[in-house]
């Protein structure tokens, strides 16, 4: 078995719960009650084709994802018992859970290796061991690793989901794109894989930058305000909500760990304020608070899977300031001081020193590009590529082209559509994040294939 039956279980679960949650109000959060395991451990490894639709296991699109490096973590801690339990996992049944953790490690990234491959029967068939009639073998795929998104959850009757604590499900069409030597394998699956063993432990989002990204699910109004949260520095513990003059506590939606049922600053209101607490249940960027409205595009229920919602931030001792993704003011936060200059969001984590750093051509005095190669190998190489509004007004729907050496050939972007016009290339704004106001910034990637040197030239922005 290869896992993809796992998949098409876990679509229906989740469309349901979508379903379901329109009319009904969901339990109380569920409280964590598993710890990370020691780093690194190792477990079995299974994948699955795709996310469900509408929404994975955290609560999002795969479109919306940070990431398409994405894996699944089980739900339940339970070997021997192949039974359903219901979800989230609170009461007698909380000891059932496994690193899933009733949706608390939604949003988090894992390093992933690639460790022993087996050479027998290893079909995680219930009440059987893994690898029967064969044995684990290193071989030259054993070192290869990727970074990825828990995005989804493993909840079925089988063994990987239930008798292996460390059990990860990954993406299948990440499974050759593991490094190794600073270059993807390429043919790991199928013919090298039959579930190998994986070692993994959690990190911190790579290269984070920016601000979080909040969006409204299908169904959402003033009485059911559903969000969901991502672009998470290292993941999310829970969601708090401003209303009628004090802090409360959201409800987790099920347990789909990114999803929240908020309230308004008034009852009934469609006028929000959250601040988020990351999987150290430390409060995100110090206390920063999300100031946000029902979009416009919703009317007075939204329709869409997941509408983005445009927000301005304040922190403790400042006044509301536009964030990277936000065009729309709101009320400002009862914390905030009038008297505060305002100033840009700063990143969670400090991003890598830029080298090079062309400048646009087409555009002096009102845009900033800088450009760096992040990793390179024989054939290919990645790039972190940031983008700056120095001028004086909005932009709506950025986009910035360039010029490539002949013999670049795109394989991959992140965080902005990137597409290759020969050797002139365009990065388009993400559905997240389209204006970019004054002095705002925005960063973006792509993994190409040939030489990184000379690099990229002739910069412009529109």
């Amino acid at each position: 078995m290869t896992g993809r039956p796992t998949s098409v279980r876990r679509r229906i679960w989740a469309a349901a719960v979508a379903a379901v949650l329109l009319t009904a109000w969901p339990a109380a959060s569920p409280a964590g009650a598993v710890d990370d395991p020691p780093a690194p451990v190792t477990g079995s490894a299974t994948y699955f084709d795709a996310l469900g639709s509408p929404y994975g296991g955290c609560g999002l699109p795969q479109s919306e994802l940070d990431s398409q490096d994405f894996v699944a973590l089980n739900v339940y801690d339970t070997p021997g018992d192949y039974s359903f339990y219901p979800r989230p996992l609170t009461g007698a049944n909380a000891s059932k859970a496994g690193l899933w953790n009733n949706g608390l490690n939604c949003g988090r990234y894992v390093q992933v290796t690639i460790s022993d491959y087996c050479t027998g029967v290893n079909d995680g068939a219930p009440g059987q061991a893994f690898c029967r009639n064969g044995s684990w073998v290193s071989d030259a795929y054993n070192g290869a690793t990727l970074t990825m998104l828990v995005a989804d959850s493993c909840g079925d009757s089988n063994g990987w989901c239930r008798d292996d604590r460390y059990h990860l499900d990954l993406s299948k069409p990440s499974l050759n794109k593991f490094v190794k030597n600073g270059a993807p394998v390429g043919d790991m699956y199928p013919n090298h894989w039959n579930n190998r063993h994986v070692t993994w432990s959690f990190v911190p989002a790579p290269g984070y930058s920016g601000d979080i990204r909040i969006g409204f699910m299908k169904g959402a109004q003033a009485w059911w305000p559903a969000i969901a949260v991502s672009h998470l520095p290292n993941g999310i513990h829970g969601v708090e909500y401003y209303a009628d003059g004090t802090w409360k506590q959201a409800q987790m939606n099920s347990d789909m760990g990114q999803s929240y049922i908020i309230g308004g600053v008034t009852q009934g209101a469609t006028q929000f304020q959250i601040r988020v607490r990351d999987a150290s249940d430390a409060l995100l960027n110090g206390g920063r608070v999300y100031s946000f409205s029902l979009p416009a595009s919703c009317g007075s229920q939204c329709g869409a899977d997941y509408t983005a919602a445009s927000y301005t931030t304040t922190t403790p001792s400042g006044s509301p300031s536009p964030s990277p993704s936000a065009s729309a003011s709101a009320s400002p936060s009862p914390s905030a001081s009038p008297s505060a200059s305002p100033s840009a969001s700063p990143s969670a984590s400090p991003s890598p020193s830029p080298s090079p750093s062309p400048s646009p051509s087409a555009n002096p005095g009102t845009c900033q590009v800088t450009y760096q190669v992040a990793s390179s190998w024989q054939d290919g190489f990645t790039t972190n590529v940031t983008v700056k509004n120095t001028g004086t007004t909005t932009w709506q729907n950025w986009t910035v082209t360039w010029d490539m050496p002949s013999g670049v050939s795109l394989v991959s972007g992140w965080s902005a559509t990137v597409t290759a016009g020969g050797t002139r290339w365009t990065a388009k704004a993400p559905s997240w994040a389209t204006n970019l106001a004054p002095g705002a910034s925005a960063s973006f990637g792509f993994q190409a294939s040939g030489p990184s040197s000379p690099g990229a030239s002739g910069f412009t922005c529109s």
